[in-house]
């Protein structure tokens, strides 16, 4: 989730072991001062994505799950509390400790981290039902919940406050999400996810059935819808690329570097010609210099 969304992680600015990333999380571009702040935003985010995503429960046991750790993430956020270590049967209590320090010390928006949980719940919720998406309109609604309060928890790490700013972080962070989606288009339809808008395929005289056969007939078509999201996704990144130049230091090159490559992966999408359905493509290290010539130019 991505952001962190269950489709993602790739969350905005995030990286964990054993899961794939675009973007790298608490790096060395990262203020050291904030990195255990950030690591433990980005690990309450990933922990949560894999209780909605990942292994073999059944719906009712995920949204369970995301229930109690809602509780203890209510419980860490509490003015006397510092970590869920005193709470009853604590199933998470390092996490919740990580967390509960950086949000004491740093005041932490503790909406944003519940926005975070219920996309995760609304995930389960709409895979269990097998929920079509109707328009962009509510896909940047989901967008607003699982990918937007990740960049708004780091520009209040970084002292960046202003509507502005959070706009733009909030372009970044959709776009990022979005990229995500038509990224993963040939991993989340055999699981049962699908963030194709209704009202897209309709224009496009195409059905998500045709994308799960590839259907060869379909062809031109679902190339032209896959190019008419990504532009869409392109657009939005560019409107708040704005924001690289009002994050300080080191930070700002890092989302500088964020912001390239989420354009890359468009990229590759691209130059593939927009059948993601067929190929999830990646950002591969080899492209570093490559991202840091763009960021340069920012």
């Amino acid at each position: 989730m991505t952001t962190a969304s269950s489709s993602s992680p790739d969350a905005p600015l995030g990286s964990g072991v054993g899961h794939y990333e675009n973007f790298p999380v608490a790096s060395w571009l990262c203020p050291p001062a904030l990195r255990p702040a950030v690591a433990a935003i980005y690990h309450f985010a990933r922990t949560a994505d894999d209780l909605a995503d990942e292994g073999e429960a059944t719906p009712t046991q995920r949204l369970a799950d995301l229930a109690r750790y809602r509780a203890e993430l209510h419980h860490c956020l509490q003015p006397t509390s510092r970590s869920t270590l005193d709470m009853p049967d604590a199933r998470w209590p390092g996490l919740f400790q990580a967390l509960g320090q950086a949000a004491h010390r740093h005041g932490l928006p503790a909406a944003c981290l519940h926005d975070l949980l219920s996309a995760f719940e609304q995930d389960v919720r709409h895979t269990a039902s097998g929920h079509r998406y109707a328009d962009m309109a509510e896909l940047l609604a989901y967008c607003r919940l699982s990918a937007n309060p990740v960049g708004r928890l780091l520009l209040h790490l970084y002292g960046v406050r202003d509507n502005t700013a959070l706009q733009q972080s909030d372009q970044i962070c959709s776009a990022l999400q979005l990229i995500n989606f038509w990224q993963d288009i040939s991993v989340d339809l055999p699981r049962q996810r699908c963030y194709l808008p209704a009202d897209a395929l309709q224009r496009h005289g195409l059905s998500v059935a045709d994308f799960e056969s590839a259907n060869p007939a379909k062809t031109a078509a679902m190339q032209a819808l896959v190019a008419e999201l990504c532009a869409h996704a392109r657009g939005l990144m560019q409107q708040g690329a704005p924001l690289v130049h009002r994050v300080p230091g080191r930070a700002g090159w890092e989302l500088r570097l964020v912001v390239q490559g989420g354009l890359r992966i468009l990229d590759r999408i691209a130059a593939q010609q927009h059948r993601s359905w067929q190929t999830r493509v990646t950002v591969h290290k080899t492209e570093l210099p490559l991202l840091v010539w763009r960021a340069l130019w920012m």
